[in-house]
């Protein structure tokens, strides 16, 4: 039992001392990326698997239709990956081959369809997720993700810490023995103040009042209670916001409720905590099919959907019913990211009208409505009406 406990010892020295020096890249780190002094955009087109290739070439059409005056003029350029499959990473044996990694390391700002993650029981061996590989790789700390349904009040943005949490270490815990293993959660000081940073600035950015903190600070009172404690500080920053602060499992309440929900705008979440919520928020709107993601680091973004790969569609031929709205949402956040807000609002307009107003087209996920292809049609023929 001694031996084996000084192996797990030894284990989380090694860890330790790995997060030690990405702290201190961390507080290396330069500003922001200005896109309007970049000759060319490259913007990475990365399909992934599953139903990936599929959505994510509609919202690539739908892209090049806005910007083609931009890819005319050489202001951007789209780059196509096609090799984050899983069946490549199984090859590799790791998370994003190399060769994938230095193509999306080419790229300012990436749209990413779904990756399938190996879970037991399935046929791959258990390699990383590849989205938890790529916000590491590329530092992408801020997983920023919109829920909005205006006719029930519901205008939220959500600012989930990508980089640390529960999650940075999911694939390197410890078991002792037979009886007792690990996990770790890593919250930082630098992690945790840029991402409360970046809530409270879009928030300033876009006339909100209300920063929401989640956390479960009363029982977790290590790691959690320190997130809270450094959003609390930095809320010392921005006095003309106000900061409250919720614990997870009654903050999962609150969002049905109809009366509290609409009083929240903007949330700061760990890593874990974003992302049970926000499946929860994207319910609201549709589902998660329906909701885009932004991943947003100083040099790099990646934007993609919040949903999986859903491999048993394309098992059953399905692939082309496959429902675009959550990158195309993601291409929206790319838009306004890289300084085309108004093409942005403009495909968020259109992307309302088709999924809320009109409906002329409905998509089932079977041939019993329409194609991926048609209603990517639908919203390019409604952003031209506009």
């Amino acid at each position: 039992m001694e031996e084996r406990i000084a192996m797990a010892v030894e284990k989380f020295k090694l860890l330790i001392e790995e997060q030690l020096k990405r702290v201190e890249i961390m507080k290396t780190q330069k500003e922001f990326i200005k896109y309007e002094e970049v000759p060319t955009i490259v913007v990475g087109i990365c399909g992934g698997d599953g139903i990936g290739p599929a959505i994510t070439n509609q919202a690539h059409r739908i892209l090049e239709f806005l910007l083609a005056d931009e890819v005319k003029s050489g202001k951007v350029t789209f780059k196509v990956i096609e090799g984050l499959t899983i069946e490549n990473r199984v090859e590799a044996m790791k998370a994003i081959p190399e060769d994938v990694l230095e193509e999306l390391k080419s790229c300012h700002v990436i749209l990413k369809g779904p990756t399938t993650t190996p879970r037991a029981g399935d046929p791959w061996p258990n390699i990383e997720s590849a989205n938890v590989a790529m916000r590491k790789e590329l530092d992408l700390f801020a997983n920023v993700r919109p829920v909005r349904v205006p006719e029930q009040g519901i205008d939220w943005t959500f600012f989930r810490e990508n980089t640390e949490g529960a999650y940075v270490l999911g694939s390197r815990g410890v078991t002792v023995n037979e009886d007792v293993a690990f996990d770790f959660v890593v919250t930082t000081t630098d992690g945790t103040e840029r991402i409360a940073r970046a809530a409270f600035e879009y928030a300033r950015a876009n006339g909100k009042k209300k920063v929401t903190a989640v956390t479960k600070a009363n029982v977790v009172k290590t790691t959690d209670g320190k997130f809270l404690n450094i959003c609390k500080e930095i809320a010392k920053e921005y006095p003309e916001i106000e900061l409250d602060d919720w614990y997870i499992d009654i903050m999962t309440a609150k969002l049905v409720d109809e009366k509290r929900r609409t009083q929240f705008q903007v949330f700061v979440l760990p890593n874990l905590y974003g992302d049970i919520l926000t499946d929860e928020a994207a319910e609201f709107q549709g589902g998660v099919g329906t909701a885009g993601s932004a991943n947003i680091g100083k040099r790099y973004s990646m934007f993609e959907a919040i949903h999986g790969s859903a491999p048993r569609m394309v098992e059953e031929g399905r692939a082309q019913y496959a429902d675009p709205c959550s990158m195309i949402r993601a291409a929206v956040m790319l838009l306004s990211h890289i300084g085309f807000a108004d093409r942005a609002e403009k495909l968020e307009k259109a992307l309302d009208i088709c999924t809320q107003t009109e409906k002329k087209l409905v998509m089932t996920g079977r041939d019993t409505g329409a194609t991926s292809e048609q209603f990517s049609d639908y919203v390019m023929e409604t952003v031209r009406s506009l």
